[in-house]
């Protein structure tokens, strides 16, 4: 068996370490259209090795720019990988409609669909189905809230690939070329250069 302790210590080495190496880094935000809501979404599937509990990941961006991320370990057991991505699924969903009517109050309202990458093709197929199945009782409020938002036009659930699955980089360790990529794609980097004005 393994101690947790010695775990738990290693990993806040590892990040101390990280947050040493990056402290000049940072969100950067750029003009953009605000026409369109994108999200990835993505869960380990009983990833922690104490509880079995599955993490939920998402990343959305307004046009091109990051405006909401989230990690965070999910209240209950998942019996399966398709449960664990639809809950995260539901979590990115809830998190669009908020975002949908922040802009709508502030007359700003986006008319195009949100869009949520997900690599699970069980989780995409529930979230359009509207059969409902015996083994998806246990997550039912999250399948008919989802399905609801598809219904109304205001999400659409769309297949990634893995190796474009941004939303990795809060759920899983990467390779630090695949890490590095998706930060990159998050808009977390050093501040450019400095040259403009400089003897």
């Amino acid at each position: 068996m393994h101690d947790p302790r010695v775990e738990h210590m290693n990993a806040i080495k590892r990040i101390i370490r990280y947050i040493q190496g990056t402290l000049d880094y940072g969100l950067h935000l750029y003009p953009s259209s605000t026409s369109t809501l994108v999200s990835y979404t993505d869960a380990d599937w009983g990833g922690c090795p104490d509880t079995r509990r599955s993490t939920s990941g998402y990343c959305m961006f307004l046009g091109n720019n990051l405006v909401s991320r989230s990690a965070k370990r999910q209240a209950t057991l998942s019996r399966s990988s398709a449960e664990a991505e639809y809950r995260g699924v539901a979590n990115v969903v809830s998190e669009s409609c908020w975002l949908r009517n922040l802009l709508l109050e502030l007359h700003c309202p986006i008319q195009k669909a949100t869009l949520v990458y997900c690599d699970n093709i069980s989780a995409i197929y529930l979230s359009g189905n509207p059969v409902q199945h015996q083994r998806t009782n246990h997550i039912e409020i999250d399948i008919h809230f989802v399905r609801e938002k598809v219904a109304k036009g205001q999400v659409r659930v769309c297949h990634v690939p893995s190796r474009y699955q941004i939303a990795d980089i809060f759920t899983k360790g990467l390779p630090a070329v695949l890490f590095e990529d998706f930060r990159d794609s998050l808009s977390v980097r050093k501040p450019p250069a400095m040259t403009a004005g400089v003897c």
